[in-house]
């Protein structure tokens, strides 16, 4: 199947993820809208795959720590469920497109770990050569169109890249991500207009982890309800308990589907939390330790999902460990290429320029 083998081509790809991802399209209706939940083989990919996320960005933060990583960092650590979900719910072709907390979106897309942790250090086997850094990061072969630091960019861009699936008949649906906060940039209504009005296959997918850069959603927003805010163009949508990653996977088919359907766009708003702060210079004040925990004790994506492999699956801790280990291993090979990866010669200085 086109999925499964998209997922075969990436380097650190394992034989259960791309199993799993082709079992996930065999499932019945009621498995389709959420009501079986996942199979053995999807709970594992989903496992395994937020991993990764995981593994990568907490060695990304030491990495920044260590002064190996320049400029702003930031990290996706308790949204992993967003994308894996919404991965999960795509077809070979679907675009994807976000803002600058970008490291999990690449790899939930495929891309190779050491290209995107090189890029993070500035070395030239990065995607972007080592010129980009953490948010200029692009892949035509995962059909991933960046990583875009200007705060709500990303909305017109994606909007526009449905707009040329429709032109070209294509059958493909843009998954255009942003935040909470960038939710109240006028360039996305002017998008969402746009994206009603010619009914483009594109599904904004609003992650809203609660602070934006760092003010409380109740403190920033008139409407908080992400999911109404294209009700005014007739846009549907709905709340997905974004760490819940079959919540977020059943709505992501939903979603798609009518979008794919010549439909037009769909809102899907994403609750979920990240435990870090806004970038890696932001000590997160604005709220506890004591809540940060009890997400963390509460409704971790990840822990969820161990919890169904063991009690559920009866998978063992050992092989847990081993999956983790595994992890670890790709994350600790891509640290190690892209400390010792060469930097971009001074010649590059003068690609890849517009005239």
């Amino acid at each position: 199947m086109a999925v499964a083998a998209r997922k075969a081509s990436r380097s650190d790809a394992a034989p259960s993820a791309v199993k799993s991802r082709t079992a996930r399209k065999t499932q019945s209706p009621a498995q389709k809208k959420g009501a079986a939940g996942f199979t053995k083989d999807q709970d594992l990919f989903a496992y395994r795959e937020m991993l990764l996320i995981r593994r990568f960005e907490e060695k990304a933060g030491q990495m920044y720590g260590m002064g190996l990583i320049g400029g702003f960092c930031h990290l996706y650590i308790g949204q992993e469920a967003v994308v894996v979900g919404m991965q999960m719910a795509t077809k070979e072709g679907d675009q994807v497109i976000t803002g600058y907390r970008d490291h999990g979106h690449m790899l939930a897309c495929g891309m190779d770990s050491k290209g995107v942790m090189a890029e993070l250090t500035g070395r030239r086997g990065g995607y972007s050569k080592g010129k980009g850094g953490s948010m200029h990061m692009f892949s035509k072969e995962k059909h991933f169109y960046g990583g875009h630091g200007i705060v709500g960019a990303q909305v017109s861009l994606g909007t526009g890249i449905a707009f040329a699936n429709r032109y070209r008949k294509n059958g493909n649906v843009c998954l255009t991500y942003f935040g909470d906060g960038a939710a109240n940039q006028g360039q996305v209504y002017e998008s969402f207009n746009m994206a009603e009005l010619w009914k483009l296959p594109v599904v904004f997918v609003i992650e809203n982890n609660r602070y934006a850069m760092g003010t409380s959603v109740s403190r920033a927003s008139a409407q908080t309800d992400f999911s109404k805010r294209g009700a005014s163009f007739n846009i549907p949508g709905e709340q997905v308990d974004g760490m819940d990653v079959r919540a977020v996977m059943a709505a992501g088919e939903r979603a798609i589907e009518w979008a794919r359907s010549g439909k037009g766009p769909y809102i899907l708003e994403m609750q979920t939390y990240r435990y870090r702060g806004h970038s890696m210079s932001d000590p997160a004040k604005y709220r506890s330790k004591d809540e940060v925990q009890r997400m963390r004790e509460e409704h971790d994506p990840i822990e969820q999902v161990r919890r169904r492999l063991i009690d559920q699956w009866k998978l063992s801790e050992d092989e847990l460990k081993a999956v983790d280990a595994k992890v670890r291993e790709i994350v600790n090979e891509a640290a190690e290429f892209a400390t010792n990866d060469q930097e971009p010669d001074v010649a590059e200085l003068y690609t890849d320029i517009l005239k």
